[in-house]
């Protein structure tokens, strides 16, 4: 009877099941360790991001000999899908995150726990710089409504990760807060209602302001240019 070939070894690419590629300053971390660990119990390797089973000296006599030869193939096995956990962890990680975690002999649980100190260590001090960070991310920074939304909600991301997180008022009451003089309308009706609009619906409206502005001007420019000729 053939033997049954482990359900790991099978895995050709684990991007397609992993498509997060975890990097230093990333509000992902979250995601990729839900993924990663929905991954290995999917493919019964889950016990290799946990620490080693601790295992009693074996005994001299013929009995345990015996036993311990029926066991190498296991150990061989063991030491292979570990191996092939830590290709996992190595493609969905960035190259400077692997470059730091990355010594030789490591198992696939020290990579998993390297990875989970840089992102989970010195929360309180990582914390204070985010939200320094946040009070001071405005429009004017950037060069749309949308890349300004999405550096609030990745903020907001890294916040939640460090276990500093923001409720939905106070998120949309700084991106409000924080836009430019032209969008003073709009921000003071949005700040008024009650509820306080989610913080997608608000990125919503503003990115449909922006883009109906952007339609009038297009348009005007156009009525002038044929004003001239």
């Amino acid at each position: 009877m053939a033997e049954k070939i482990h359900p790991a070894i099978t895995v050709n690419n684990i991007r397609n099941s992993i498509p997060v590629l975890l990097e230093f300053e990333s509000s992902q971390y979250g995601l990729w360790s839900e993924l990663f660990q929905n991954h290995c119990r999917a493919f019964q390797v889950i016990d290799h991001l946990s620490p080693p089973a601790t295992t009693t000296a074996s005994s001299s006599s013929e009995g345990d000999k015996d036993k311990d030869k029926t066991s190498k193939p296991t150990d061989e096995l063991w030491s292979r899908l570990d191996a092939i956990v830590k290709q996992w962890i190595y493609g969905t990680i960035s190259n400077d995150l692997l470059n730091t975690i990355v010594v030789p002999n490591m198992s696939a649980y020290d990579a998993w726990s390297a990875i989970e100190g840089l992102f989970q260590d010195n929360k309180n001090s990582r914390a204070t710089y985010l939200m320094q960070k946040f009070a001071t991310t405005r429009l004017d920074g950037f060069p749309n409504m949308s890349a300004y939304c999405q550096a609030i909600k990745s903020l907001t991301d890294q916040l939640a990760n460090v276990g500093a997180p923001l409720d939905n008022k106070r998120l949309v009451v700084h991106l409000l807060a924080s836009l430019t003089d032209q969008y003073e309308g709009i921000s003071t009706i949005l700040q008024q209602k009650e509820p306080t609009p989610s913080f997608y619906e608000t990125q919503s409206q503003l990115c449909m302001i922006e883009s109906q502005r952007a339609e009038k001007a297009l348009y005007a420019a156009n009525l002038a240019n044929q004003a001239i000729f």
